[in-house]
């Protein structure tokens, strides 16, 4: 029960903070969510427990000072934990995404390891831009931390989904079905 409980507070995240602009409510009731998050267990376990403990500790704070600035950090926090996590991986193989992909097909191929390593790089790189534009969000308004980190982050996020999955067909035509 935790687990979708927690999986809903993190797809619900982007809605609540907007329904809270919308309403006039203070943002860091969004601490509320995040302390949900803390009892997610995903695929990568390391960096998401980390990514929990963060989002809890964010939480708390906001909610215990009833601040927004901190509440405001959240995003930019995830996407660099997400970047130390998918680096570090870099250097100490597997990569986060070969070892997502080795769920899906234990038996991994050479071309599928270099293929995954190529895409954990990209990742790395998405997470850096996104992780430098929502700490360029926390000094703007409120109106533009709520447009890029509730709405264009997640769309940009679909969008490197959307295309590797398109460029994994084409380049990996025989093994695409299996990871």
């Amino acid at each position: 029960m935790i687990m979708p409980l927690s999986l809903l507070a993190g797809l619900s995240l982007p809605f609540f903070f907007w329904l809270c602009y919308w309403q006039g409510w203070p943002l860091w009731l969004g601490g509320f969510l995040l302390l949900l998050l803390a009892w997610r267990k995903e695929i990568l376990p390391n960096v998401f427990n980390i990514v929990s403990l963060c989002a809890a500790l964010l939480g708390l704070l906001s909610l215990l000072f009833r601040s927004t600035n901190i509440i405001l950090y959240y995003p930019a926090t995830v996407s660099f934990l997400f970047l130390a996590g998918f680096s570090l991986s870099l250097c100490y193989p597997p990569t986060a995404i070969e070892r997502i992909a080795r769920k899906m097909m234990p038996n991994l191929p050479l071309e599928g390891i270099r293929y995954t390593r190529r895409v954990t790089q990209v990742w790395c790189a998405f997470f850096a831009i996104n992780g430098v534009i929502a700490l360029w969000t926390i000094m703007q308004p409120m109106k533009i931390w709520l447009m890029y980190n509730g709405l264009l982050s997640y769309c940009a996020m679909g969008l490197m989904f959307g295309g590797e999955w398109l460029i994994r067909h084409r380049t990996m035509p025989h093994h695409h079905d299996r990871f």
